[in-house]
């Protein structure tokens, strides 16, 4: 039974994302002509044109991405891979701690070089093309290598010890998995602004004192306090612009990228930097964290009633005796391949939240700056980022975190002449 209704909903799965892709494609060709209203005195029609083919590009990639994970998933499952390579790992290092992590390492690895042809078109075809790629090949391996440095010296232990946790703590292994996973992940958050993202980018405290100034009465005003204003060396790797506000206690920072202090005024990166102070201020992170929290919560549950079902594992590829020191790798692995297939349909609520969030961090900037300099400050990331500003709602409801381009610009010009 649950193999006719996994195989129901990833075809069902595949096909809506064909479908939306279809939607998005003649939704920004029909439009490569007419910029939206507000944008036609800011973008040329050369820009808007570059951004549509630049979408068009990356969205018909994805759907050859989408068969070729659908195809891989199948083999791995339906098809007994899985069960292969459980059966040759086993033979070779038994069905203890080493044979489970290398099962997963196994499946991980084969995940990631299936990905790794996707990144390099990505980087080197359609960034290339559109001129926004700066990285060299040596970074792009350079950087493959240290992520995968970085998976063995923070993921093995980890992983070791989440497997341990499930064999010794019996009925409740669910409910002592979550909190090593929740506490890992705090580790994490104040790990990486201060060991892990300076692997990848160069930090510089920002030396710009006029705008450091602004930035610190912005963040009085807020009542914000953090522990660094850094700049980093994005303009190796890419010509896009952002800034982000990361970690918690002693390792929180505010970090710029290169390429938006260089494009931006200081009035606008104000702004922008308003807009990401208002996540924190109305505990955006602290509401996704939960909500992250909690549903893993109830994942791993749902996991333990699945875990000693024959069918769970029969219908999905595997023959294993079910025990549960012999199945804990499996029954992870099975999981974690087949939830991203019940779980898609739900994608535009948490979509749709995160929309509503940048809608409140938008109108939270607007009050601490000038709503003005918000709106130029993002019409010049949409054009430096290449950004598409004609979406179809549809797919945009499934894949956007953030607001479409013209319906951020409008709401804000609204609240603006509402307020004058």
């Amino acid at each position: 039974m649950l193999n006719y209704l996994f195989i129901s909903l990833l075809l069902a799965m595949v096909i809506t994302k064909l479908w939306l892709a279809s939607r998005q494609i003649r939704h920004v060709t029909a439009n490569r002509s007419l910029i939206p209203k507000y944008f036609s005195e800011s973008i040329t029609l050369k820009d808007h044109q570059r951004a549509t083919d630049y979408a068009l590009a990356r969205t018909k990639l994805s759907i050859i991405e989408t068969l070729a994970q659908s195809v891989l998933l199948i083999a791995l499952t339906l098809m007994g891979g899985l069960q292969i390579l459980h059966l040759t790992v086993s033979k070779w290092l038994g069905d203890g701690y080493i044979g489970q992590i290398t099962l997963i390492s196994m499946v991980l690895l084969i995940f990631r070089l299936a990905d790794l042809p996707f990144s390099y078109i990505r980087q080197f075809i359609i960034e290339q093309r559109f001129g926004f790629n700066r990285m060299s090949f040596a970074l792009f391996v350079t950087d493959m290598l240290k992520g995968s440095v970085l998976v063995l010296i923070l993921g093995l232990p980890i992983l070791f010890f989440i497997l341990w946790v499930m064999q010794e703590t019996g009925s409740v292994w669910w409910l002592y998995t979550w909190l090593v996973w929740v506490s890992f992940n705090f580790f994490l958050i104040l790990l990486y602004p201060t060991v892990v993202a300076p692997i990848f980018n160069k930090f510089e405290p920002l030396r710009d004192p006029l705008l450091t100034k602004r930035i610190e009465g912005l963040m009085k005003r807020c009542g914000f306090s953090r522990n660094g204003l850094f700049s980093i060396d994005s303009s190796r790797r890419s010509t896009h612009g952002n800034a982000y506000c990361t970690g918690f206690g002693p390792s929180k920072r505010i970090v710029f990228f290169d390429t938006l202090i260089e494009r931006l005024s200081h009035a606008e990166i104000e702004s922008i930097l308003a807009h990401e102070l208002g996540h924190f201020k109305q505990q955006h992170v602290t509401k996704r964290l939960i909500a992250i929290f909690m549903l893993s919560l109830a994942f791993l549950f749902l996991l333990d009633l699945l875990a000693y079902q024959t069918w769970f594992y029969t219908n999905l590829g595997i023959q294993p005796s079910i025990r549960p020191d012999t199945n804990n790798a499996l029954k992870l692995i099975l999981f974690f391949l087949i939830f991203p297939v019940f779980g898609f349909f739900a994608a535009p609520i948490s979509r749709l939240t995160s929309q509503k969030q940048e809608f409140e961090a938008d109108a939270f900037a607007a009050k601490q700056t000038k709503t003005s300099n918000l709106v130029d400050a993002l019409v010049k990331l949409y054009k430096e980022n290449g950004s598409i500003l004609t979406s179809d709602s549809i797919y945009a409801s499934f894949y956007y975190s953030h607001p479409p381009a013209s319906q951020r610009i409008n709401r804000l010009l609204e609240d603006m002449h509402e307020a004058s």
